[in-house]
């Protein structure tokens, strides 16, 4: 194993009302004396499910009120309309509500996008420097303190619940890039699997989906050899295969809901990750793409994760055969090589995003002729993963991009 170091400051409390029993504790605890909460969302899905009144009735039995004046420290300030693919313009504005408003803690409610945001929105409005230049784009140390900031999960996918990862997207630059510093560790989240069952089921799909991907991308990667970290990842694969099927077959199984919710926490609290080099240039191609148009991140890893594994097996090819005989349970014996095995385990990944109902093609995700013209732009922007098998060319990601047309 490679050398490492592993933390993970946040504090997880999970089950079925899980809000209304611990929130307030954690309120009283992290909230710096004195000042505002904000709570941070997107749209109307977490009036659906019930979260939003959740955080609200504890707030307001804690002395917090939504009317009030910001100089007395108990006022409840909202920050609605976060939107998937969070961009810099919307966190700043945040951020700059934030502090105008002396918030003390923040608390993102919704799936990875708004913890995402909210995340950075605690890291900016402490900071008086350009914090996407400076931490997002050259990456250094992050000195300053950030704002306590703890999230409530109705969505889960991204994993952001547990660890300093914030992604964003620069529209003026076109860039869509993440960052994860040990700074942005939510201090507390919360995930009660119940707000879960209100996700439209296309949601349901492509954020399963993206919590494979992560384990994937970590699992591809460096070194070949037998290790702990893998030996885990294999198991969380397996067991998100079965769960994806049942929650598909039965969308009101809250065991299996129960079960991807607690995955993708997995999958993202760095434990996966230690000793691993990680490789991650799907996720790299799929942030341009969405950069570019703005299309679901989990059907975009759908459709480019097996053209992109058919053009490195053979780099790795010990990892894509223990992946096609761990995960598919292929015999080795069905098959005359290492390589037509690795192949067709892509094959069964490929098979399992069809049975999923995920789309395949580019154009299944709204791609047509004018997005079809931007695709070497897209290539070239993309930043290439020295972590993986064998980093790409950017020829090779355009030829990627056409094979997925």
């Amino acid at each position: 194993m490679r050398d490492f170091r592993w933390e993970c400051r946040t504090k997880v409390r999970f089950g079925q009302g899980c809000v209304s029993e611990y929130l307030p504790q954690l309120v009283k605890e992290y909230a710096l004396p004195g000042r505002n909460v904000m709570i941070g969302y997107g749209g109307g899905s977490i009036k659906r499910n019930g979260a939003y009144d959740d955080v609200i009735s504890v707030l307001e039995s804690l002395g917090y009120s939504r009317e009030g004046n910001a100089a007395e420290g108990n006022l409840i300030v909202e920050f609605p309309g976060i939107m998937s693919n969070p961009t810099l313009s919307r966190m700043k504005e945040g951020a700059e509500l934030a502090s105008m408003m002396d918030v003390g803690l923040i608390i993102g409610i919704g799936g990875g996008s708004v913890m995402d945001c909210c995340k950075a929105i605690a890291v900016q409005a402490g900071y008086e420097g350009d914090a996407w230049e400076d931490f997002w784009m050259q990456g250094k140390p992050m000195t300053h303190q950030v704002i306590p900031c703890g999230v409530v999960v109705t969505m889960p996918a991204t994993g952001s619940e547990v660890n300093g990862c914030a992604v964003l997207t620069n529209e003026e630059t076109r860039i869509k890039c993440d960052r994860d510093y040990p700074e942005m560790n939510p201090l507390f989240a919360l995930m009660d699997p119940l707000y879960t069952l209100t996700m439209p089921l296309r949601q349901l799909r492509a954020g399963t989906f993206d919590i494979l991907s992560h384990i994937m991308e970590t699992y591809f990667s460096y070194p070949l050899e037998e290790n702990p970290a893998d030996d885990v990842a294999e198991g969380l694969m397996k067991g998100l295969v079965r769960d994806f099927r049942a929650a598909i077959a039965d969308p009101e199984d809250i065991q299996a809901r129960s079960n991807i919710m607690w995955t993708a926490s997995l999958a993202e609290n760095r434990i996966i990750k230690t000793g691993k080099t990680l490789d991650f240039q799907a996720h790299n191609m799929e942030h341009q793409l969405s950069a570019y148009t703005d299309c679901n991140h989990g059907e975009g890893l759908a459709v480019l994760h097996p053209a992109y594994y058919r053009h490195i097996y053979k780099d790795g090819l010990p990892k894509f055969v223990r992946f096609a005989e761990r995960v598919w349970d292929l015999c080795r014996d069905d098959y005359e090589s290492d390589e037509e095995l690795a192949s067709a385990g892509i094959d069964a990944l490929q098979a399992f995003i069809k049975e999923a109902g995920l789309p395949t093609t580019l154009r299944d995700i709204g791609f047509g002729a004018d997005e079809e013209k931007l695709l070497p732009e897209i290539a070239e922007s993309c930043f290439i993963s020295q972590g993986a098998f064998r980093p790409l060319t950017v020829d090779e990601i355009l030829e990627i991009y056409r094979e997925c047309w």
